[in-house]
């Protein structure tokens, strides 16, 4: 390039951070929109007595992602942050029952099952775990790692694994798929939870979700810290590569000139222009016209639609009593229709499944207080309500209470979240925590893509393809830098250049052929 290209990106997710690093690393001169004072998006934290606590996700998985960004920069992770494998995956409670535990090992999973419920369901889950994984190796490369998800690809992949065959028939969902497998409705409901990783219901959401469990067993790592961490070390290597971050400054309008666009108007009334604009928030933000009537018909607003889950969630600092405790903790409701039933009427459910994350707990618990993230379930949309606090409260701590779990002191009305406090923090998602709603047969492919139908804006993050999650926010910036590169080599003119080994070639003239 003669000149450098400008790129403005709007929102320091995880997956504008990675386009920040991917798309300086290309050459071009980056400048990132902030509206928060800090970097993460979704992975945000709050104050407490013991440190910063997240709110937001609590590990990292498919580290390889991460690794990748460092190396663009010349960098290795582990300079930067300390991970700390899990040896346990999470620890799953139900009353009346003895916990279980989970492993990255199949062998150790497979008899952690066998001593929990029996041979029979032992075997069940070595299937089901051969099933997850061709899953996993089926869906990864035409779906996850392509920019377009290719179907002929995938059926041809199903055609070669016969085995992967009920898992991606019409109408089996993920709750469906693992009633064939397990006898034990404790495993169904352990297996299904997967869906709401993604935002979805077991009930509704496709049995290829399945794969989702086969992604953990991969690896889990936690960050020292917590994932606010790492959105802090993204954004000081990308700093150290040439991106300029503005903080507390909310992008209000995409402008464009000539078809394409042409800068980003912030609401201070400042102008940022630029040939390219990644927009790093809720793609629904567009298709409903907060960013300016010029981008609100870069993407159908039928790709935003209908909307995941949302959650309320609890972060604090305090002294646990009564149960031993790993990083990953599920506390599964009695009845699990009691809980996906009201969320799909709207309500949130009175009596939920509790993930608590431990997050000082890789491995050991420290002393004194630790700092705590548990997540209830809700549907997106809900309006603020005065009782809110107090009715969520006691949706969860008598809940534990009942496992043995304590805590003291009690945490404070700030330390919630709600989903009306999400729908002000993400503006354009009401609430749902994970873009456009995993459930049915074709969401997978409904999601946008990273390329607009606006010249110049591109999408990244996990409200676009391939989806929800920080190594899937991630891998959105591979295909927005990707569709960028793409932009650049049709943009500039055809020049000669330097070959490894001394050697100069002449590009063929193509006219107003489109690139390839």
């Amino acid at each position: 390039m003669q000149s450098r290209e400008t790129a403005v990106i709007i929102g320091a997710g995880m997956g504008g951070l990675a386009a920040a690093i991917r798309l300086a690393a290309l050459g071009l001169k980056v400048t990132v929109l902030e509206a928060a004072d800090t970097p993460g998006g979704k992975a945000r934290a709050i104050p407490s007595p013991a440190g910063p606590v997240d709110t937001g996700p609590t590990v990292l998985t498919m580290r390889g992602e991460f690794d990748a960004l460092f190396a663009l920069a010349g960098q290795r992770l582990d300079d930067h942050l300390q991970l700390t494998p899990l040896p346990v995956l999470a620890r799953h409670f139900w009353n009346g029952s003895p916990p279980l535990d989970l492993f990255p090992e199949t062998g150790a999973n497979i008899e952690a099952i066998r001593s929990f419920a029996g041979p029979r369901e032992a075997a069940a889950f070595a299937r089901f775990d051969r099933l997850a994984q061709g899953l996993l190796a089926t869906f990864d490369a035409p779906v996850m790692r392509a920019a377009r998800p290719g179907l002929a690809r995938i059926a041809l992949g199903a055609a070669l694994r016969p085995r992967l065959w009920p898992a991606l028939l019409p109408g089996v969902s993920l709750e469906r798929l693992l009633k064939q497998h397990f006898r034990d409705p404790r495993l169904v409901q352990l297996f299904a939870r997967y869906a709401t990783y993604v935002g979805g219901r077991p009930r509704h959401a496709p049995g290829v979700l399945a794969l989702i469990w086969r992604a953990e067993a991969q690896g889990v790592w936690a960050v020292q810290g917590g994932m606010h961490s790492l959105a802090a070390s993204l954004a000081r290597l990308a700093t150290a590569i040439g991106v300029r971050f503005h903080y507390a400054t909310r992008a209000r309008r995409i402008l464009t000139a000539q078809g394409r666009v042409s800068a980003v108007e912030t609401e201070g009334g400042h102008l940022y222009p630029c040939r390219h604009c990644v927009f790093n928030g809720d793609p629904a933000a567009l298709a409903t016209g907060l960013l300016g009537p010029e981008a609100q018909a870069a993407i159908p607003a039928a790709k935003t639609t209908p909307r995941s889950l949302s959650a309320h969630v609890w972060a604090f600092a305090a002294t646990p009593q009564g149960v031993d405790l790993a990083h990953h903790n599920v506390f599964f409701t009695d009845d699990p229709q009691a809980e996906f039933g009201p969320i799909g009427q709207g309500r949130p459910p009175e009596k939920p499944t509790l993930y608590l994350c431990a997050q000082d707990r890789s491995p050991a618990a420290p002393p004194g207080p630790e700092r705590f993230e548990i997540i209830l379930n809700a549907p997106a949309g809900l309006p603020a309500h005065p009782d809110e606090e107090p009715q969520c409260r006691q949706r969860t701590f008598p809940r534990l209470k009942e496992f043995g779990l304590t805590f003291t002191p009690d945490p404070p009305p700030s330390a919630l979240t709600t989903p009306a406090d999400l729908a002000r923090l993400y503006p354009g998602s009401q609430g749902a925590i994970y873009g456009r709603s995993p459930e049915g047969l074709m969401a997978a492919f409904q999601r946008p893509l990273a390329q607009t139908r606006l010249p110049g804006l591109t999408l990244a993050g996990g409200g676009a393809h391939p989806g929800a999650g920080v190594p899937m926010a991630a891998l959105s910036a591979r295909h927005t830098a990707e569709a960028i590169r793409r932009d650049l080599t049709s943009a500039s003119p055809s020049a000669r250049t330097a070959m490894p080994g001394g050697m100069s070639t002449g590009s063929a003239p193509t006219g107003r052929a489109p690139s390839r």
